[in-house]
């Protein structure tokens, strides 16, 4: 089952398109990774789908439910964390979610309950100090304990990383990733490193629409290699073999890249390292990378 459908949506700003014709879907139950240069519309689609913008033309549901501008009445499916969650400081992690609760109607025993419950999984139990003493990721990790109070179906999270330390960065990918077993995510972000590590599909926004969509595997498969690696032994040999084969990088004293080639071309090269007598340390081809074909869609 699908818990995010997008089909056909368009939104403008004036005269400029934002998005354009965007289509992609979310399987329940899965990481998903939203991506695009800063200014891509990766936020304004968030805010289309939590019917906080109209949307020009197209449609979305949420579980099912179509989304429309104005009500609310699929967000009770939804979590939402902004790229920057406000609280109020003079609170600590528990007041906050118990006001939360109470605004939301949730029972008393139900706020205490889940409560404990996230601020465990988010690591701020034992943490009794007012917010406004709390780092970024601090607050990156109340606002996603706020996002799940009413164990949403969709958890919606706007560049939940950006502006963290590698060390907060991590909490937030392992929080995302030990929560995926009772709600759906999906996340924009900039951060393919992010993307790699936990995403199990992603689409990449460009020019309004998805230039890029699937799984990592998918869409790494659509280009096989990214050209090929030589070692040698001896600087000597590298020299010899730059002569001998065109189109080559030279990576360190011993070692060549070949940039864009096949492994038809891998195998040419093979057959003139043994026709040479060279010997080398290590030849193989360099793998597609998401950084890669992202660079290759927005044109760097």
């Amino acid at each position: 089952m699908n818990m995010l459908t997008l089909s056909h949506v368009s939104k403008s700003f004036g005269s400029k398109k934002i998005i354009d014709d965007l289509s992609f879907t979310v399987p329940e139950h899965s990481i998903y990774g939203f991506i695009g240069q800063n200014g891509a519309g990766k936020t304004t689609t968030m805010k289309i789908i939590l019917g906080l913008l109209p949307a020009d033309g197209g449609k979305i549901t949420v579980n099912g439910e179509a989304v429309r501008y104005g009500q609310n009445r699929t967000n009770r499916f939804i979590g939402y964390l902004p790229d920057v969650p406000e609280f109020y400081g003079y609170m600590t992690p528990s007041e906050y979610l118990k006001l939360c609760g109470e605004i939301t109607g949730m029972p008393a025993g139900k706020i205490r309950q889940k409560s404990h419950e996230l601020l465990q999984l988010v690591g701020l139990d034992k943490e009794n100090k007012r917010i406004h003493g709390f780092s970024r990721g601090m607050k990156q990790r109340l606002g996603i304990a706020q996002a799940l109070l009413n164990e949403p179906r969709l958890l919606i999270c706007d560049e939940p990383t950006s502006a963290l330390d590698p060390l907060g960065r991590k909490e937030i990918l392992d929080i995302l990733l030990a929560v995926k077993k009772h709600t759906t995510v999906i996340f924009s972000t900039h951060i393919l490193s992010d993307v790699e590590r936990i995403c199990d599909e992603i689409a990449l926004l460009h020019n309004g629409r998805t230039s890029l969509n699937g799984t990592l595997e998918e869409i790494k498969s659509k280009r096989k290699s990214n050209g090929f690696d030589i070692e040698f032994y001896h600087p000597q040999d590298a020299d010899a073999f730059a002569a001998s084969m065109s189109g080559s990088e030279r990576t360190s004293a011993v070692r060549l890249f070949f940039p864009g080639k096949s492994e038809k071309d891998m195998t040419n090269a093979m057959r003139i390292l043994a026709d040479n007598e060279i010997c080398v340390q290590k030849l193989e081809m360099r793998e597609a990378t998401l950084e890669n074909l992202f660079m290759e869609v927005v044109g760097i």
